[in-house]
């Protein structure tokens, strides 16, 4: 990288000489592969090997783990065209729906983007929801296909998905494998000549656009900014156009895949910067910077995400709380889109109550706890946003199913409820498609529809289902159930689509007559009969025998909807008598029958913290 960095005069890359652009691509069509290509044959890094699967871009241990992109990193790269000389931008974006608020905030940077498509597997449907993202920023689209070099690749059947999918020709697309390198430049060459160059004076005053920001411990907040207007330099006061706070800017430059301190960046151009902002919440995504004492129109900004999957988390030792909590806030410091609130439960003790984007989105922060902080922790089902609609035309939303309201109680004033709905994508080859319906009909799917995307040519047709899912029905094991139904061929994408009424109601699970909070769950009138059998069969497994005989039930208001019961331990009182009459033996059982009664009474119920941890991670 030494002789790299010694060319980087920055002033002379305008506008016109810049490209920023991002990868579009579902989870394994190989946008990470794609990326350490372009990085190589630009001469940005250095592979021991040819086709050596670095990740440059995939920092996170998680991302390596389960090859999927969870943080956008930023990449500068210098390339030479026809004689002049250019600036590439890389910045790259997630690909599961999770992750979509990294996606939009990277879009606002780019002025074009490669839509990768795999051409053994054809379109999917997350690329779908990304490239209408992308369509709708006017970000000009540019068709790869990959792994040419498989022998399972079909480049005309994928042409033709992607022609009657994105309504691109055929004779856009380029055809590449980013394993070997074959036609990698020719998509160099493309983003230089199909990408429009950014628009920016360098005279106007100067005007960046903040679109991610991470968290340095000995640095504070770093940002990323795409100058819009001006120059940035080391040394200039700034201002926050949203907290109207001011900043000293202590370092700027460019990631080249590392930070290169450059002192300076000019219109057009994308880099980080360092500044005096110690907390990563004063660095709000989609704020404007501009320099003290001038004052610009601020560029729009974009909605911050909802949390749409909440999950409360426990330490499994109630003493590590605190450390947990320091975690958690840390963690937090490099991922905003994590909303977080303390609540304590009688059975599991003090927690927190954290909101995320989805259920992968839960799942990655939960890997990066234990890998990145060692942290033990127990996490309760996952719930969902519901809105309660009260008579007098109060709303309220709850995420928390303890909180939740007894629909069933004429006291309550509930008028109706609403749960989160999504709108769903599935793509399938057409032998699942039945399989596909069955499984969306348990799912109380509406409005089901389906087109076919090939020619029906036997095997290959392929199907896309839509319909209107509930977000609750999708938080858990509906994903593993569409892969296990399709043997893993189902590409599965959603969006939010509002609210809508919806019968719902509280399950309580009551051991011994008295109810365990932790446990509470929020479902459909139509599903009360099956879960609570399910529960209380979990429960009768889970919870070790008392020396009083226990009830497990499982009810919905004042209605108990399933019970099973966990038989006592017997210890043998008549052991120590030899002989004598059976009045004597009576007496002793009787006198432990009306212990058993008093302790039945007065006795608690012992739940240990392992029978929660066994019980919610066997959860269906």
């Amino acid at each position: 990288m030494g002789p790299v960095r010694a060319t980087l005069q920055l002033e002379d890359y305008h506008p016109e000489a810049i490209r920023n652009f991002s990868i579009i691509a579902h989870i394994d069509h190989g946008k990470s592969t794609l990326a350490d290509r372009l990085l190589e044959l630009t001469g940005t890094v250095h592979t021991a090997l040819k086709g050596d699967n670095q990740q440059f871009l995939d920092k996170l241990k998680v991302e390596r783990e389960r090859g999927i992109t969870v943080k956008a990193q930023t990449a500068s790269m210098f390339h030479v065209h026809k004689g002049s000389n250019y600036l590439l931008n890389l910045i790259d974006t997630p690909g599961h729906v999770d992750f979509s608020w990294e996606v939009s905030r990277s879009m606002a940077a780019c002025q074009g983007a490669l839509l990768l498509v795999d051409s053994t597997q054809g379109v999917q449907a997350q690329s779908l929801s990304v490239f209408h993202a992308a369509h709708e920023r006017g970000l000009k689209i540019i068709p790869v296909m990959n792994k040419i070099d498989l022998p399972a690749s079909q480049p005309d059947r994928v042409a033709a998905q992607i022609e009657s999918t994105f309504g691109i020709s055929p004779s856009e697309i380029l055809l590449i494998s980013a394993k070997t390198g074959q036609g990698v430049h020719d998509v160099l060459e493309a983003i230089v000549e199909r990408i429009p160059a950014p628009i920016g004076e360098q005279n106007e005053r100067l005007k960046a656009f903040l679109f991610d920001s991470s968290y340095d411990k000995y640095r504070g907040v770093i940002s990323l900014v795409s100058i819009q207007d001006g120059v940035l330099r080391r040394g200039d006061k700034i201002v926050s156009c949203h907290t109207k706070r001011r900043y000293e800017v202590t370092e700027v430059g460019l990631m080249h895949p590392e930070e290169v301190s450059t002192g300076q960046l000019y219109p057009g151009q994308v880099g980080y910067i360092a500044c005096n902002m110690k907390q990563s919440s004063e660095a709000h995504i989609g704020d404007t910077l501009h320099r003290f004492g001038e004052s610009v129109e601020p560029m729009a900004g974009f909605k911050p995400t909802k949390a749409m999957v909440y999950a409360g988390i426990y330490p499994v030792d109630s003493n590590d709380f605190v450390k947990l909590e320091e975690s958690i806030k840390r963690l937090t410091l490099t991922d905003r889109s994590v909303t977080m609130a303390r609540e304590s439960s009688t059975a599991l003790g003090q927690g927190c109550r954290l909101g995320f984007l989805g259920s992968l989105h839960m799942d990655v922060f939960r890997q990066r706890l234990e890998d990145e902080y060692d942290a033990n922790i127990i996490i309760t089902a996952p719930t969902v946003p519901y809105k309660v609609i009260y008579r007098d035309g109060g709303e309220v939303l709850i995420s928390n199913p303890t909180n939740f309201p007894d629909v069933t109680d004429p006291a309550s004033k509930v008028k109706e409820i609403q749960e989160p709905v999504v709108n769903a994508t599935i793509i399938v080859p057409d032998d699942y498609l039945g399989e596909m319906m069955d499984l969306c009909f348990k799912r109380r799917a509406e409005e089901l529809d389906h087109k076919y995307l090939d020619a029906a040519d036997g095997s290959a047709a392929r199907t896309m289902l839509t319909c209107i899912l509930p977000l609750s029905e999708i938080v858990t094991d509906f994903f593993d159930n569409l892969k296990s139904r399709s043997s893993g061929f189902a590409s599965f994408d959603y969006e939010d689509a509002g609210y809508r009424a919806s019968q719902l109601s509280k399950m309580t699970f009551l051991l011994n007559g008295k109810g365990v909070d932790a446990l509470a769950l929020v479902v459909h009138r139509s599903q009360e009969q099956a879960i609570g059998r399910e529960w209380v069969k979990k429960l009768h497994k889970i919870i070790p025998r008392q020396i009083f005989e226990v009830p497990i039930q499982a009810a919905v208001g004042k209605r108990i909807i399933a019970r099973e019961t966990l038989s006592a331990y017997r210890a043998d009182v008549t052991a120590g008598l030899y002989g004598g009459h059976h009045e004597r033996k009576l007496k002793h059982l009787n006198n432990q029958k009306e212990s058993k009664k008093r302790m039945k009474r007065v006795g608690k119920v012992d739940l240990p913290q392992e029978a929660f941890f066994d019980l919610l991670s066997s959860r269906k």
